[in-house]
């Protein structure tokens, strides 16, 4: 599915303008569901690259918790929503799950979970973990 630049830009900029909310539990459930259920297979549980399928792709996947991202976070605040909507990498992550037999059913992004989604990510990569319901 083909985004508008309008449609993008428009995405982007709510969720920017909403990061500063307070985030209910609620949200930071959602968060972690769609984090675990859809990155964290790449990514790790710590967004630390560690996931089962960190190596298997061509780049492979980045330690989101490196300085290095870190610093582009503060300087690009909507760089994991833009990657979400944007896929800069193009056709990377569906190639790589396809070739590791991963099938994902097709995820149509509501504003809500993407700003749940950014506020969990934040944690992990801040190093400051949110604790749902007693679990790391």
């Amino acid at each position: 599915m083909r985004y508008s630049n309008e449609k993008i830009i428009s995405v982007l900029l709510l969720v920017l303008t909403h990061c500063s909310i307070a985030f209910s539990s609620d949200d930071l459930v959602l968060g972690k569901k769609l984090y675990e259920s859809r990155c964290a297979m790449c990514h790790g549980g710590n967004a630390d690259a560690a996931g089962p399928l960190a190596q298997k792709s061509n780049p492979p996947t980045p330690d989101l918790t490196t300085r290095a991202f870190k610093e582009r976070l503060i300087d690009y605040p909507g760089v994991i929503v833009g990657s979400v909507v944007l896929r800069p990498n193009g056709n990377l992550i569906p190639n790589t799950l396809r070739q590791n037999g991963i099938k994902l059913p097709a995820h149509t992004w509501t504003e809500d979970e993407l700003r749940a989604l950014n506020q969990y990510m934040l944690s992990l990569i801040q190093g400051k973990p949110v604790k749902i319901d007693g679990t790391p």
